[in-house]
């Protein structure tokens, strides 16, 4: 079963964004903007950028400093490489102590990623567009 999108969004605060680009053009980066004007800290995860929307960005969810509490994961990456992505949020979570909602963009779920956050305990929303809820629950 799905969480509850509506309680997860209420009680959110931190988002880490794995993918999030430094093009404005680009979704990612469209989306990170948009909830940062919304009042969430985002947390821009890529490996070839410094910065991000006046963020410190990261090459890994697992390069986190330890303290980062994260609420939110939200993948943009391609489908064959979400369990991957899903395999470096349960290391950083086990480490940091956190159970994070693995939040997947449309095109972007598998059915490997969602079995593995599953079996670690973490919540999984598939093929939903963060910024779209949000606006929806909004309305």
């Amino acid at each position: 079963m799905e969480p509850d999108i509506k309680d997860i969004l209420k009680d959110a605060e931190t988002v880490a964004i794995i993918g999030c680009s430094n093009n404005k053009y680009r979704t990612s980066y469209h989306i990170a903007s948009y909830l940062q004007e919304q009042g969430f800290n985002i947390i821009p995860i890529h490996p070839e950028y410094d910065e991000v929307l006046g963020e410190n960005t990261y090459a890994s969810i697992k390069d986190l400093p330890g303290e980062t509490t994260v609420d939110i994961v939200d993948i943009f990456r391609d489908p064959a490489h979400t369990a991957e992505m899903v395999d470096e949020i349960i290391e950083w979570s086990n480490k940091a102590g956190q159970k994070p909602v693995v939040w997947t963009q449309l095109g972007v779920s598998s059915e490997e990623a969602k079995e593995k956050a599953a079996n670690a305990g973490l919540s999984y929303v598939e093929e939903k567009c963060l910024m779209v809820e949000h606006k929806r629950l909004k309305s």
